[in-house]
């Protein structure tokens, strides 16, 4: 595993990011882990994750594309700070963009945020997690919307390795139905690997007890 996946793993711990325990994610699922990128909350913290990002997106699309789209709330953050990442780290200056939750009427019109999508543009869309791959399914026909442009892609913090609405996972299913490259910064079986009986300040993350439940949930939802 390379040694920024390892160090973006402890940074998610770190920031309080990647958690353990009884959820439910936005698909219905109950699992024993939590990947929540509200949690990313300074500006050093911002500033870390867009190089992550930036990082991550540089290694499988490049920098051959125009424009980042973070969907409302949780991607815009991310569309900022990975923007400003790509233009210190690489020296190209993409366009961020984001979608409201609501068309505004007045002052600054329309559902986008940031810089407007144009006809001939690349956009590259970025989000924290994707479990089912319901999000996509709100996110490009906004993006459509706009003109003639070519979605290049997918670009997400954390692969969960579960499976979408059938049997392969979310990022293949999106990757097969919409024609879209995707990739991660990690994935949860590299989270795993690096977490599971090692100890972190002190600390094991990921101990047999909860290395069972996260089995258990994979024999339930994982890909096949």
């Amino acid at each position: 595993m390379e040694q920024y996946k390892k160090e973006f793993i402890e940074f998610m711990v770190d920031c309080g990011v990647l958690k353990f325990g009884d959820f439910v994610t936005k698909s219905g699922r109950k699992t024993p882990f939590f990947v929540n990128t509200g949690f990313y909350r300074t500006g050093s913290q911002l500033h870390k994750l867009g190089e992550y990002y930036a990082k991550a997106i540089e290694s499988t699309f490049g920098t051959d594309f125009d424009v980042l789209f973070g969907p409302a709330y949780k991607g815009i953050p991310l569309a900022v700070s990975t923007t400003m990442a790509l233009s210190e780290q690489y020296g190209k200056d993409i366009r961020y963009c984001s979608n409201r939750k609501e068309i505004k009427d007045h002052g600054d019109t329309g559902i986008l945020l940031g810089s407007p999508i144009a006809d001939g543009d690349k956009v590259l869309i970025i989000e924290d997690v994707t479990t089912a791959g319901t999000s996509i399914q709100e996110t490009l026909p906004i993006i459509k919307e706009q003109g003639d442009v070519k979605v290049v892609g997918l670009v997400v913090s954390v692969d969960r390795l579960e499976r979408g609405q059938g049997k392969k996972s979310a990022l293949a299913e999106i990757s097969e139905t919409y024609g879209l490259k995707t990739t991660s910064i990690v994935t949860m079986k590299e989270v795993v690997e690096h977490l599971y009986n090692k100890e972190y300040k002190g600390k094991i993350i990921i101990d047999d007890h909860l290395k069972s439940a996260i089995d258990a949930y994979y024999k339930q939802y994982g890909v096949e």
